[in-house]
């Protein structure tokens, strides 16, 4: 190590004259030195002072300079170096050199500055700040044949990508051609797998998404599934995950979804449809996926519904009923939930039976399961009297939906079980229903419905409670009496923040209940004074809801 010392006092003095042969000579003995110990060696490199000299000799004509980057790359391997080399100045000459036409120097320097700002994403915020994005781009087109600089620009995009800041500037470069045709060159797995680490986090960006589809990319990731789709090896079959998941991402974004669904025509959706009937679960569950993002229009939806999409997903889940796939339970779910928005796919779908393949997973203990269920099964019955007259009186489900209105836990499964229950009374108007919702113990949930946050709930509430009401009173007396029906209807009308819906529907409510056994409390609450007031409201019709309120509460008592 005497050799070491002695480099780094004559580096101290060539550096200052720059004595090209000197300085040669010094930095390969810093780059043995390094190579045998690197920590030592860069803790004495750090107290020699010389960092601060290295900031002069980064300068592109210098015969020296990919040396320099390369002690630079190799101290800055160690955490407690980074700061000192941001320190030194060391980051605006790196930065410069990205503009060399030497690819050894770009090669070191984008070392360099990978390992400085390595897991600083204030640092790699400041890159981004300098513009190295479109410059590393730049960088991969001209240089693609060259390996080591090929995966120094991957290395860098990858821990770019990651932050938010820097998805506009890769947007406005031609990242996605270049690495579509870098891609399409790949070979080996270890390879491809570098550039899907790259593609993954920049395909989150609905500009990007779009120029990778334009790019080719798509084509790229039908042919990885169709090569490694019966092969059992783990390398194979981690890639297949990984393209059929990009598959997915990729259709994430409205414009790109659009374009690969072309009207139902295009080879991509066809050979996405493939997959669902495949014996590859992970094709099946990426399937199921890609038709769930293709159905969010009402125009897509109703194709593929008249296109025979409903039967392929309802034989996907009939093979996933006992022990089967969770996430393809929950994406086959999802696909026929989105489907079944538009009113006129409700009925066909119906009529399919999807209802009868859905409840098959009422057992099920998973909550993304039953909060799909919920959410499909609410979908189809959505104006449709007759399936919301026949689940209604299904006394399984409306049993299981009782229990999971209780589901503390799980917020969005209580909340849809709730919505159902609502639904199935609403859309039916059915006195057999509602006896069947009593029965199970389901008024009390549809009380504390009415005090929901969401003024949607808490509207569907208050309209299946006023057509129990009005149908089929009686067997419900005395569940909306101790849920305290009647004090929460007072509250919400009392509440200045109550939307003006639910102040109507409340005195819609209170008139209906007048005559029967509630009517007492009705009486002790002084529900005059709150629903006077309301006959001055801005919105009309609960101004006129109150005068009919008041003079009924009159009449009454």
């Amino acid at each position: 190590m005497d050799n070491l010392s002695d480099a780094l006092k004559k580096l101290k003095i060539t550096a200052a004259d720059k004595t090209e042969g000197s300085l040669e000579g010094c930095l390969d003995c810093l780059l043995q030195a390094l190579a045998q110990n690197n920590a030592e060696t860069s803790e004495k490199i750090q107290g020699s002072g010389i960092l601060q000299l290295f900031a002069n000799l980064l300068t592109p004509q210098a015969s020296c300079t990919a040396k320099v980057a390369n002690i630079i790359a190799e101290v800055a391997k160690n955490e407690f170096m980074r700061i000192p080399c941001v320190d030194a100045g060391l980051i605006s000459p790196l930065v410069q050199l990205l503009n060399s036409k030497d690819q050894e120097v770009l090669l070191q320097t984008g070392r360099a500055l990978g390992n400085i700002c390595y897991d600083s994403h204030s640092l790699q915020a400041q890159l981004i700040n300098m513009g190295v994005i479109p410059t590393l781009v730049k960088l991969l087109g001209i240089h693609c044949h060259n390996a080591a600089l090929t995966e120094m620009c991957l290395v860098a995009f990858g821990n770019l990508a990651e932050l938010e800041s820097s998805k506009e500037q890769f947007a406005s470069t031609n990242i996605a051609e270049e690495l579509v045709k870098l891609f399409k060159k790949q070979i080996e797995h270890d390879k491809r797998e570098m550039i899907f680490e790259v593609l993954a986090p920049l395909a989150e960006n609905d500009a990007i998404k779009l120029q990778l589809v334009e790019a080719g990319l798509v084509e790229c990731l039908l042919e990885i599934v169709q090569q490694k789709v019966d092969s059992t090896k783990e390398d194979d079959l981690a890639e297949l995950k990984t393209a059929s998941d990009l598959m997915v991402l990729l259709l994430l974004g409205d414009e790109s979804m659009q374009k690969l669904f072309e009207g139902g025509k295009g080879s991509v959706f066809q050979r996405v449809l493939s997959w669902i009937p495949s014996n590859s679960q992970q094709l099946q569950l990426a399937g199921a996926l890609a038709i769930a993002n293709f159905a969010r229009n009402d125009g897509n939806c109703i194709h593929m519904v008249d296109n025979g999409i409903v039967e392929k997903l309802m034989d996907l889940l009939d093979r996933h009923v006992e022990d089967g796939n969770v996430t393809v339970q929950h994406a086959a779910l999802s696909a026929l939930r989105n489907l079944a928005i538009p009113v006129v796919n409700k009925a066909k779908m119906l009529s399919a039976g999807v209802t009868e393949t859905v409840l098959k997973f009422l057992k099920s203990e998973m909550p993304p399961v039953q909060f799909k269920l919920l959410g499909t099964l609410r979908m189809l019955i959505d104006a449709q009297a007759e399936a919301a007259e026949q689940l209604g009186k299904n006394a399984k489900l409306v049993e299981r939906l009782v229990e999971w209105c209780e589901a503390k836990d799980h917020a969005g499964v209580m909340g849809e079980s709730n919505r159902l229950l609502s639904a199935l009374i609403r859309h039916s108007k059915s006195k057999d229903v509602i006896k069947t919702i009593v029965q199970s113990g389901g008024i009390k949930h549809l009380v504390t419905m009415a005090t929901s946050e969401h003024v949607i709930m808490q509207n569907e509430a208050l309209v299946a409670l006023a057509l129990i009401a009005a149908l089929e009173l009686g067997p419900a007396e005395k569940d909306l009496a101790s849920a305290q029906l009647v004090q929460i209807l007072h509250r919400l009308l009392a509440d200045e923040r109550s939307a003006p819906e639910i102040k109507y529907n409340s005195m819609v409510l209170i008139c209906a209940l007048m005559g029967s056994a509630l009517h007492k409390e009705v009486q002790d609450l002084a529900f005059l004074d709150v629903v006077s007031k309301l006959r001055s409201h801005e919105n009309k019709s609960v101004a006129q809801q109150a005068s009919l309120t008041e003079q009924r509460l009159t009449v009454q008592s």
